[in-house]
């Protein structure tokens, strides 16, 4: 859902429930999925492969840093050396290196940020936290339960709210007490 469609939606469910009962108060709350969804399935074997291979993606990157330095090192010694000819040469491979470095990085990120997006998606997982959502709304009284995070973006759709409506925390509590 985009952001605009999900303020959009979120501003019309305000609206109903205020004309619905004008006595009746609306409580709302937020709770951050990403945040449950780390904590909570930290045991789960999908998110400790995700994890072990974010470590060896990094490993990597640095790995490469790594040879990028040397190169630029050796290019320092070439230059008081005078050599130019291994100048240039050093100059097309750090190009090189660095362009393969960027691809690899964004082709990672992106693969990354996919298998942890499909992993916290996944049916039963999202059935799990949703129906935790609803039933901690229905104790609490809450009308309104948003997501503190907009999914597909890395702002959030909730310009500012107060930490005593984040029911992270008690969603996460819920959890690990139904897993037991």
């Amino acid at each position: 859902m985009s952001f605009k469609r999900t303020v959009l939606v979120s501003i019309l469910a305000l609206s109903f429930l205020a004309g619905v009962s004008a006595q009746q108060i609306t409580r709302v709350a937020v709770v951050d999925l990403a945040k449950v969804y780390l904590t909570y399935s930290r045991d789960s074997a999908a998110v400790r492969k995700l994890e072990e291979d974010k470590l060896k993606v990094q490993a990597e990157i640095d790995r490469m840093s790594n040879e990028i330095k040397q190169l630029q090192v050796r290019r320092a010694e070439a230059i008081a050396r005078s050599d130019q000819a291994e100048v240039l040469r050093m100059d097309q491979e750090l190009y090189r290196r660095a362009q393969y470095l960027s691809e690899y990085y964004k082709a990672k990120q992106a693969e990354l940020e996919d298998r942890s997006r499909r992993l916290m998606e996944s049916s039963d997982f999202s059935q799990l936290v949703y129906r935790t959502i609803q039933g901690i709304a229905e104790a609490d009284g809450y009308s309104v339960i948003l997501s503190s995070h907009s999914t597909g973006s890395v702002t959030s759709a909730i310009i500012w709210y107060s930490p005593a409506v984040d029911v992270t925390d008690k969603v996460i509590q819920a959890l690990i007490g139904k897993a037991q």
